[in-house]
């Protein structure tokens, strides 16, 4: 499956993360030393479905790299525009391709393991699109510092991931409706609005569960739709604010950290392994050496 990842964000002056962008893209500020982007290439490039990686509003400029064939598009302008220049591209690399991850770049504790989840338990049903969703409980275990806002159903509260499933002809019908939905992807009650009056009324009064919902919305649009169930909090954690960013700094900063104490024990390890043990002779002669020298740094006793 191709991952098609959108960059093509630039924070503007009033932007609380124009500061730490000026005027780049966002999806190149740092986090703990690379570009944000970067963490969320490499979770794909180590995934073992992802194919192609499709990275829309960048160019080779920015030096960024993946272990999968990467391609770069051009910024359409709007989110919706990038995913269907994403799209036209994976059908130009296989006209055969059905499905896309549609990936954020601004979700860099994504795993490659996550990746591979999604598309195993995505394709065990052949629906249009798979919308990932994150409990509150499973977002404030992992990220209790997040301050998501979250959707409040009749027996959930949660908030959306940003990588996601789709098929392709998504991107050639229903693009008007899209438009809103994607235009209000940060306000749930607005995006509720779209699909009726009455789907509002109920989400707002918390009168409607998860499932009822999923099937009201894709009747309305005229899709077979599947919500996503996360476990896991990183691919519903995404860079919006500066307390985000600072936050998902830190994260994996001490994930490097750990990293770098877990490979340095490892090799000390093997290190000690490929000694060769000494023998029954050699194992005297060290053990009176070092009595030898244990005894000659003894402080002699006073008269």
């Amino acid at each position: 499956m191709d991952a098609i990842v959108l960059a093509g964000g630039i924070p503007q002056p009033e932007d609380p993360l124009y500061a730490y962008s000026n005027g780049e893209p966002k999806a190149l500020i740092d986090v703990a030393g690379r570009p944000m982007i970067q963490w969320v290439l490499d979770a794909l490039g180590n995934s073992k479905h992802v194919r192609n990686v499709i990275v829309s509003g960048l160019s080779p400029k920015s030096e960024i790299t993946c272990k999968k064939p990467m391609y770069f598009v051009s910024n359409q302008g709007r989110m919706l525009s990038n995913i269907v220049a994403g799209v036209n591209k994976s059908l130009e690399l296989d006209k055969n391709n059905k499905y896309v991850l549609v990936v954020s770049a601004d979700i860099p504790t994504l795993k490659p393991e996550m990746v591979d989840w999604l598309v195993e338990t995505s394709m065990q049903t052949k629906d249009d699109l798979y919308y990932g969703i994150c409990t509150r409980e499973v977002m404030e275990k992992r990220f209790p510092d997040s301050k998501r806002t979250y959707t409040k159903l009749k027996d959930v509260e949660l908030c959306g991931a940003d990588i996601n499933v789709t098929h392709v002809r998504m991107t050639t019908e229903h693009l008007d409706m899209w438009e809103q939905l994607i235009g209000n992807r940060k306000s749930p009650l607005r995006q509720a609005s779209v699909i009726g009056l009455g789907t509002l009324i109920r989400v707002f009064t918390r009168n409607i569960g998860l499932e009822e919902l999923v099937t009201t919305v894709s009747e309305r649009i005229g899709i077979k739709g599947r919500a996503i169930i996360w476990s896991h909090a990183e691919a519903c954690m995404d860079v919006d604010k500066p307390h985000q960013l600072e936050l998902l700094r830190k994260d994996l900063a001490k994930q490097q950290r750990k990293t770098t104490a877990k490979a340095a024990m490892k090799k000390k390890t093997k290190v000690r392994s490929t000694e060769k043990p000494l023998s029954g002779a050699k194992k005297v002669a060290a053990f009176a050496a070092a009595r030898t020298k244990t005894n000659s740094k003894a402080k002699p006793k006073k008269k």
